[in-house]
């Protein structure tokens, strides 16, 4: 009995197992597959590498201030980080990778980067 590709229907030659007829068909298959879910972790990578370019950009020494408008003006989006850090003292950290911001009085904030 012959296998039928998935994807185009032309006959499978080859070993036993093989479900593809060849390797376009086989990703043609993987990419329909995964279509969605790939295109919300892109989209989210897509934030959080934008994030984290404005944070380096605007912290280069490592360690400085700015402002809310400042941040929101270079399209920083304040809903996309990778982690929080709590201090003992309660205040709260949010970190793009390594790069991170600390909100502060009058809509300002610190700018800090994690040491490995």
């Amino acid at each position: 009995m012959q296998k039928e590709c998935p994807v185009c229907g032309e006959k499978i030659i080859g070993r036993a197992d093989k479900k593809f007829c060849n390797d376009y068909c086989r990703n043609a298959y993987n990419n329909k597959l995964n279509k969605d879910s790939k295109n919300l972790v892109r989209n989210i990578n897509n934030l959080l590498r934008k994030n984290y370019r404005i944070l380096s950009e605007l912290n280069p020494k490592e360690k400085t201030k700015t402002t809310k408008t400042r941040l929101i003006a270079k399209g920083f989006d304040f809903n996309h980080f990778t982690s929080i850090y709590t201090t003992k003292n309660g205040k709260i950290y949010y970190f793009v990778y390594d790069q991170g911001y600390l909100p502060l009085e009058n809509e300002f904030y610190a700018l800090v980067k994690r040491n490995s």
